[in-house]
């Protein structure tokens, strides 16, 4: 458990200047190891109100940050297209000084699936495009110049120079559960990410949650296994506040240093937790949150 490192995500929802800024500053002074924001065009109870881009935000992060890892958690093929999130990727890589990580997944059937005017993908249909996203974003950020003709994404001599500060490229954290994500992992990731197991949230127990978690830790072996790599080598991500547990973790240091060291026992290197936001899902205590942050973690060691 000495290696379990603690994140955090901070919903775009504030302005910069008032509040927004303030909160990346605070989460490079709490000592955090990386600070996420979500990549989605809006979401959820978050719909009607102030809902900023990520791209943006990241980049506003890294000019008033100096030593915090900062990235996405998740972006996904709903609304991108691997061309022109290579051209962002490569600028926040270069102003950041090398400090991006791409968490990226494949999509769901929220509201980013429906904005642009199209019929939300099936599981199936998300699962193909993700196949074919995340290899042609590997060869973008990698190769100066790339041209591929796919089903569902092309380039034609996009020109990618000069690439990431981070050799060969910027880290992919990719979330997955089911068995074609798992080789998208195993292939191209520097880490995996996940919630759980949905089917756990109203009605699951801990106990089931970390049963399925576990179950997911050995697919992901499995499919490293497949692809000739040894499974130590990716991070595992658990983004909190999606299993049973939901909030109960951040009650207490004691009740997270609980839960963080069930879930480190399981393999998992890197535990996110949502930066408090008052009347919403997120509304952990201010305070906790600080003394979960500052005490935590030596206690975990």
């Amino acid at each position: 458990m000495t290696d379990l490192r603690l994140s955090t995500v901070i919903l775009p929802v504030d302005r910069w200047h008032e509040g927004g800024r303030d909160k990346w500053r605070r989460a490079e002074e709490l000592g955090f190891h990386a600070t996420y924001t979500y990549d989605h065009l809006s979401w959820r109870t978050f719909r009607d109100g102030p809902w900023f881009g990520a791209v943006p935000t990241l980049t506003a992060a890294a000019a008033v940050t100096e030593r915090l890892r900062l990235g996405t958690l998740v972006t996904s093929p709903n609304f991108r297209h691997p061309v022109t999130l290579a051209k962002d990727l490569i600028s926040l890589d270069d102003v950041s000084g090398g400090r991006i990580t791409l968490g990226i997944g494949a999509g769901g059937n929220g509201f980013d699936a429906t904005v642009l005017g199209q019929e939300p993908w099936t599981p199936r249909e998300r699962a193909d495009r993700f196949g074919e996203f995340v290899p042609l974003l590997d060869r973008l950020l990698t190769e100066d110049a790339v041209s591929q003709r796919g089903e569902f994404y092309s380039a034609d001599e996009a020109r990618d120079i000069p690439g990431c500060v981070q050799r060969p490229r910027l880290p992919f954290a990719v979330a997955a559960t089911g068995p074609r994500g798992m080789r998208l992992a195993a292939r191209y990731g520097q880490a995996w990410v996940t919630t759980g197991d949905p089917k756990l949230f109203e009605e699951g127990t801990p106990e089931q949650s970390r049963a399925a978690l576990a179950g997911q830790v050995g697919r992901l072996g499995a499919a490293c296994e497949e692809t000739g790599r040894d499974v130590a080598e990716l991070d595992k991500i658990l983004l909190t506040a999606f299993t049973p547990d939901r909030n109960r973790p951040f009650e207490s240091v004691e009740a997270f240093v609980d839960f963080a060291g069930r879930h480190a026992e399981l393999g998992f290197t890197e535990i996110v937790v949502h930066w408090p936001i008052a009347d919403s899902e997120f509304a952990i205590d201010p305070g906790v949150f600080e003394a979960i942050v500052t005490e935590a973690p030596a206690r975990l060691g």
